[in-house]
């Protein structure tokens, strides 16, 4: 059997500031080990279910968060950026059996500790065919491009519902409760890490996993924090311009989709 884990850190237990998500944050590299940790935990309970290759994609900020020395050995790790699937890299390259998202958080505006979409001073809010999407909703449309179900996701208690909205079956490990956008609940790093060891587990050893449906073409439409953002971004051909602060396009699948919001959101940043 073979698992992609495609691993963020807002998600992760203890994460709730800035000051831990950031390269620059005094307390980075805490959660980089407590991101390390719960990302093996799921590679724990991948192999428990009998997986055979691992490949982990370090799919936060810089996307060299996660402290390969200490990485499980029996996985194999892709960390740097720009990738041309970003939190999703790898994902293209194998039949992968099953999708595993460790530590993820809800999409921007909704209510969840640390919630943003890709860029949280770029993105006010993504939708596809109309379909209010986050981090989870946009990579598991492209997982489901690429043949693979997402099984499982560990966040907090609103990233399981926005979760489960799109896909009523998926396991999950509810490791922190959001009490506001910064503060939260949080189980000690073994509770979570056994929590996501065991649904992971739980989650593989089911059968005949529900994917999303692809549409036949999507119309991707992003509303960004600033005017310059869109003016930027309306600089590309076919791009149109809804308002001041929106921009949409419309492509053949869910793979174009994907490129376009991860482009449009560099050429925002550039811009800054």
């Amino acid at each position: 059997m073979k698992v992609y884990i495609s691993a963020d850190i807002e998600g992760v237990s203890g994460v709730v500031h800035r000051e831990h998500t950031a390269r620059d944050g005094r307390e980075h590299d805490r959660a980089r080990l407590w991101m390390t940790e719960e990302v093996n935990a799921a590679i724990r309970g991948a192999k428990r279910a009998g997986a055979t290759t691992i490949v982990v994609n370090d799919g936060h900020g810089t996307m060299r968060n996660i402290i390969l020395e200490k990485l499980d050995a029996d996985a194999r790790l892709i960390s740097g950026s720009p990738k041309r699937y970003a939190m999703m890299q790898g994902i293209e390259a194998q039949n992968f059996d099953a999708a595993i998202f460790v530590g993820y958080h809800t999409q921007m505006g909704q209510t969840g500790v640390l919630n943003h979409t890709f860029h949280g001073g770029v993105v006010q809010s993504i939708r596809w065919n109309g379909e209010s999407l986050g981090e989870f909703g946009l990579n598991a449309y492209l997982a489901a491009y690429f043949h693979t179900p997402v099984v499982f996701v560990s966040g907090c208690q609103y990233m399981q519902e926005e979760a489960r909205h799109l896909i009523p079956s998926i396991e999950t490990a509810v490791v922190k409760e959001t009490i506001h956008q910064v503060v939260a609940l949080n189980d000690s790093p073994l509770r979570a890490q056994q929590k996501i060891e065991d649904g992971v587990f739980e989650a593989l050893m089911r059968k005949n996993h529900a994917m999303l449906a692809l549409p036949e073409s999507v119309t991707v439409e992003m509303k960004v924090s600033q005017t310059v953002y869109a003016d930027a971004i309306a600089i590309l051909p076919n791009v149109a311009r809804i308002d001041a602060t929106t921009v949409q396009i419309t492509v053949e699948n869910v793979e174009q989709a994907y490129r376009y919001v991860r482009s449009w959101i560099m050429m925002a940043s550039a811009v800054q």
